[in-house]
């Protein structure tokens, strides 16, 4: 069996203790490749030593849309060369639009809008966070898509309603359920999960947040994206074999994976 942790930030310095022995137990969970996200362009040369350093690690870069305001006139040409400069960078973000605490709503859709150009100018997918902002995305996705044209990519850590989520799937996206979709509570995402076809469907983990059960409440890692497999498989009536072998297939035909093991 083989599984593909679709969004990790194992970057940040609450793993640099015991990183190895993090590999270690993704390895044995059968963890066969790492899609690691960024939340901003300063992060890239340290994600770019973790690819070198786990060779079965692919990265993105792109702008958090809760540091949109970090945005400045030379980040669009940063993040265009930087994805340029390694073959590895698989996907242009995170980015998107989280609108639960923020005031700066027109900064974030502009910034969305400039990381969506790089993407199309690219071809390569986006990783969208969405956070109490759908319609808004929605919006600005269909327009784009009108003017430029589709731009492929995930929405990552889905947490919408079904409704939303046929929205997305509409516009062509996979959809990524993490552990959150595992909590007693997440009825709706799990009802968002049952309507996702097999073809779109991801895994993930967005650790080191969201750890699943049985491991909620501790740091997250890409050891637990099985956790997130398991409840997904008995959610949807299908075998685990099966669903990680689709969500193995899935992000591969995304992110254009070519799996060394």
């Amino acid at each position: 069996m083989q599984l593909i942790d679709t969004h990790v930030h194992i970057n940040f310095d609450v793993f640099e203790p015991d990183l190895e022995d993090i590999k270690n137990r993704w390895q044995q969970a059968e963890v066969v490749h790492l899609v690691h996200s960024c939340v901003e362009p300063k992060e890239f040369p340290t994600i770019q030593g973790l690819a070198d350093r786990f060779g079965n690690l692919s990265f993105a870069v792109g702008l958090h849309p809760l540091d949109a305001d970090k945005w400045t006139t030379t980040t669009g040409t940063e993040i265009l060369n930087y994805a340029k400069s390694d073959q590895r960078v698989v996907a242009i973000g995170e980015m998107g639009l989280d609108f639960y605490k923020a005031s700066n709503q027109q900064q974030q859709q502009k910034v969305l809008q400039a990381q969506l150009e790089i993407a199309h100018q690219l071809q390569k997918p986006v990783i969208i966070h969405c956070r109490e902002a759908a319609q808004n995305l929605k919006d600005v996705l269909e327009l784009f898509w009108q003017k430029k044209g589709q731009v492929k990519g995930v929405m990552h850590c889905w947490s919408g309603t079904p409704e939303e989520t046929q929205w997305f799937l509409d516009l062509g996206f996979y959809i990524s359920f993490s552990g959150v979709v595992t909590f007693k509570n997440a009825k709706t995402i799990q009802d968002s999960a049952k309507i996702v076809p097999d073809d779109r469907l991801l895994i993930e983990t967005d650790c080191p947040f969201l750890a699943p059960v049985p491991k909620r409440g501790k740091r997250n890692e890409p050891a637990n994206v099985r956790h997130v497999a398991e409840f997904l498989a008995k959610l949807r009536n299908v075998p685990l074999e099966t669903l990680a072998q689709q969500t193995t297939a899935n992000a591969c035909q995304l992110f254009n994976l070519s799996l060394n093991i």
